[in-house]
């Protein structure tokens, strides 16, 4: 009796020893790396207010579908900074490994990132940047734009073009769409765009207003311009495709044609806005790259391994216009 008492004994303790192996085990698995090895990458996408966003928004979760190592977590905030700000600390609560955000605006996330920081998880920012006092502390690597070299491009290329018409020393009256108030897209091109406008004396923006990145609100302040502006505009410039559908439209139901009454500059090379060169309705168009997905998941991925990672990526971008629309199509988005 008293051996089987003690291998009784024994058996239970072995068991109990496993037991605990497997808690440990277990609880390691469902922890930020989320089992495997792979690494939790939660991502929050301000919205889907343009088709650029929409594929910007299926490249990251394409990349993080053929990346085996990554596990992404997933969040739309419909384009409300509270939204984003839920869900990052959504994801600090989870215990991510690293946090990826496009934000909406871009002021007014220290305090959220500064709790991501104290809680040692690595952020990524994509597509825009933010802005605030040391900021660059609360962020390991930005991947995305020069919004600024894209207004500067639109701005180099009127200019050229206004050249080869003989026209050079015209006055131009511009209209100018912007994108999101204070997004950094808005920013950047609005500030590149300006600094070649103020090399052209005659130059003149007659017109500003945003139309929040959308179709929608870019045809109604359009009808706006034309209302108030409509003769003297020779200049539409649209901070992205959407905007500047709804923009043509505008212009067309006010009896202009698009692309020969007035010269019509946008931005994204969305496949609309590709086509709209074809059908003579843009005449440049600057391209905002969307397709970072890959950049994110190898940031991600080498953050989590604790190397140093460029604190900057520029994805590649091109212009484009009648000279070179048609070989560039279909796009990806």
């Amino acid at each position: 009796m008293k051996k089987t008492h003690w291998l009784t004994a024994l058996i239970s303790i072995v068991a109990m020893l496993f037991l605990v192996a497997g808690c440990g085990s277990g609880s390691k698995s469902s922890a930020g790396t989320g089992g495997g090895g792979k690494v939790t990458l939660g991502f929050s996408q301000l919205g889907a207010e343009s088709q650029w966003r929409t594929a910007n928004t299926k490249s990251v979760q394409s990349a993080a579908k053929k990346n085996k190592k990554i596990n992404l977590k997933f969040s739309d905030a419909q384009q409300k900074q509270e939204n984003q700000i839920s869900a990052i600390r959504n994801f600090i609560q989870q215990g991510v490994d690293v946090i990826a955000v496009a934000p909406v605006v871009e002021t007014g996330w220290e305090t959220v990132l500064k709790e991501a920081k104290d809680a040692d998880i690595p952020v990524i920012l994509v597509d825009r940047m933010i802005k605030g006092k040391n900021v660059d502390d609360l962020y390991s690597a930005w991947i995305g734009s020069d919004f600024a070299k894209e207004g500067r491009k639109a701005g180099d290329w009127l200019a050229t073009y206004m050249k080869k018409q003989n026209k050079a020393s015209e006055k131009l009256n511009i209209a100018y769409l912007q994108g999101t108030t204070g997004a950094s897209a808005q920013v950047g091109r609005t500030k590149g765009f300006g600094e070649v406008a103020k090399e052209h004396s005659n130059w003149d923006i007659i017109e500003k207003q945003s139309g929040n990145f959308t179709r929608e609100e870019g045809k109604e302040v359009m009808e706006a311009f034309m209302k108030s502006s409509g003769d003297k505009i020779n200049v539409l410039v649209s901070e992205n495709d959407d905007m500047t559908m709804g923009a043509i439209q505008a212009i067309e139901e006010a009896g202009k044609k698009p692309g020969k009454d007035i010269t019509i500059i946008s931005f994204d090379s969305t496949n609309d806005g590709l086509q709209a060169i074809l059908d003579g309705k843009i005449n440049a168009d600057i391209e905002c790259n969307p397709m970072s997905g890959e950049d994110v998941m190898k940031t991600a991925i080498a953050l989590k391994d604790g190397k140093k990672v460029q604190k900057k990526v520029y994805v590649h971008e091109s212009l484009f216009d009648i000279d070179n629309a048609k070989k560039n199509m279909p796009r990806p988005y």
